[in-house]
């Protein structure tokens, strides 16, 4: 079973050899891509563990201080921290979280490139950097950032401070590189990450970089669309053995988007080939359209496609889809369709009675303040001109596109205080760097769209998801 791994070193042939044995022991069931339903049913088993000796696999140096529980085969690669020319340096900057900044958020992307091309980019200077890799034949890790600092990594300076990133082997587009392995040894990190740094294990802190804002109105396009919806969130959330509310109904008015990842197939377009239908797999992503209709178009994203026309069904095109895992507002039910409240309009997916795509929840809504026609929408929590030292240069505060207009309601993932930490020296010797900047602003972290956003809580009101539901 450790040479069937595929790993090249003794702990992680170990550790895929016993998280299988585990399995035996314990039994599984699982769907697959076409609907076919595989039980192993639990037989004991007595692996003989003097056999991995016989591999002659090297065996990994584990410093201390390595940020990985004991279970699960994890090295030190480190990301260097160094200058290099014009005063500019790479690729991370040093902090002390979470003493000087509480961690929120913990970012799942996927490398788009090789175990070997992974680990030679975040050994570059000049490059970005992130906390983990994760290899994909066998769930490997390498650790290259101590968690107390911060790395590079997901394109939002605000979340980057306040993350940790994990960077799995493979291509957003094909997600056959997600092997069960990886899934495993992320879920066991992530979970040991989550419990150590107080992060709930939830979709509004464990999040997708395809789930990270831009931060001002410029930067909304570019953002990256990893690790897409191959990415198997409901499983993964299995294995994390996050809790589940599930004691809402209709007139709660939260809606917990919960597809069937197997039989859950979307028309896809552009893995391989651009406007070429993807092969048929698996997903965790629901399509949303602009009425109660398969024939409906899809909803806009006026970020994406400024002149207002329908998102598409491209691979990469996440402007019209909800994730596995995510709460949304109800805005209205008509015989098996649902609407959300998204991006500023009704987003409507199909949710049958008989095969339901969604599950009804609690929590809390935000909704303008009584008198607000509309309220701006932000991609970063930064914290009022006046709270920053002379000779730091003010962030601003700069809304994005869209707008949240009166009568509409967003699930609350969080409050949060606004917040810059400044860091833009390799020695840390420019005014404010090292520091954390905190205001009097206060946000809630809200599900607008695909991504998350903030509102500010001066704008809003904060109501128990029942007061919020439509009527």
């Amino acid at each position: 079973m450790a040479r069937y791994s595929g790993a090249d070193s003794a702990d992680a042939a170990a550790a895929f050899a016993d998280e299988v044995f585990t399995t035996i022991g314990a039994g599984e069931s699982r769907v697959t891509d076409d609907g076919q339903r595989i039980t192993l049913p639990a037989r004991a088993v007595r692996p003989d563990r003097s056999w991995l000796d016989r591999l002659g696999l090297r065996r990994l140096a584990r410093p201390d201080g390595v940020e990985c529980p004991r279970t699960i085969s994890c090295e030190w690669i480190p990301a260097p921290y160094e200058a290099f020319g014009d005063g500019d340096y790479g690729n991370h900057d040093l902090s002390d979280r979470p003493a000087r900044q509480k961690i929120e958020y913990i970012v799942i992307h996927d490398t788009e490139a090789s175990w070997a091309t992974t680990l030679k980019l975040v050994q570059d200077p000049t490059y970005v950097s992130w906390h983990y890799s994760l290899r994909s034949v066998d769930g490997h890790i390498a650790q290259h950032v101590k968690t107390k600092d911060v790395g590079w990594h997901a394109g939002n300076w605000f979340v980057n401070a306040k993350s940790i990133g994990l960077e799995h082997e493979g291509f957003a587009a094909q997600g056959t590189w997600y092997t069960e392995a990886m899934y495993r040894t992320s879920a066991k990190l992530v979970r040991h990450l989550a419990l150590r740094l107080g992060i709930p294990l939830d979709r509004q802190h464990i999040i997708g970089h395809d789930n990270v804002p831009g931060t001002i109105a410029s930067t909304v396009r570019g953002m990256h669309w990893d690790p897409g919806p191959y990415w198997d969130w409901t499983h993964y959330f299995d294995l994390l053995h996050a809790p589940r509310l599930d004691t809402g109904t209709p007139a709660t008015g939260l809606v917990r988007i919960d597809p069937d990842y197997a039989t859950n197939q979307p028309a896809f377009t552009g893995c391989v080939t651009a406007g070429v239908p993807c092969a048929p797999r698996g997903s965790s992503a629901v399509v949303l359209r602009s009425a109660p209709s398969a024939d409906a178009p899809l909803v806009n994203d006026i970020a994406l496609r400024p002149d207002g026309t329908p998102n598409t069904m491209a691979v990469s095109d996440h402007g019209a889809r909800a994730s596995a895992g995510q709460t949304y507002a109800l805005a209205g039910r008509q015989g098996d369709w649902t609407a959300i409240w998204y991006l500023g309009q009704r987003a409507w997916f199909h949710n049958p009675a008989s095969a339901p795509t969604a599950s009804w929840t609690v929590g809390v809504v935000a909704t303008p303040k009584p008198g607000r026609a509309t309220i701006p929408v932000y991609g970063r929590a930064y914290p009022e001109q006046s709270a920053y030292p002379d000779g730091v240069p003010y962030q601003t505060v700069s809304p994005l596109q869209y707008t949240l207009a009166a009568g509409q309601r967003y699930a609350v993932g969080a409050v949060l205080a606004g917040e810059y930490y400044r860091a833009s020296t390799v020695d840390g010797s420019s005014p404010g760097d090292w520091t954390v900047i905190r205001g009097k602003n206060r946000y809630a972290q809200i599900q607008f769209g695909h991504r998350i956003m903030y509102v500010d809580l001066a704008d809003v009101q904060l109501l128990p998801s029942p007061l919020g539901a439509p009527r």
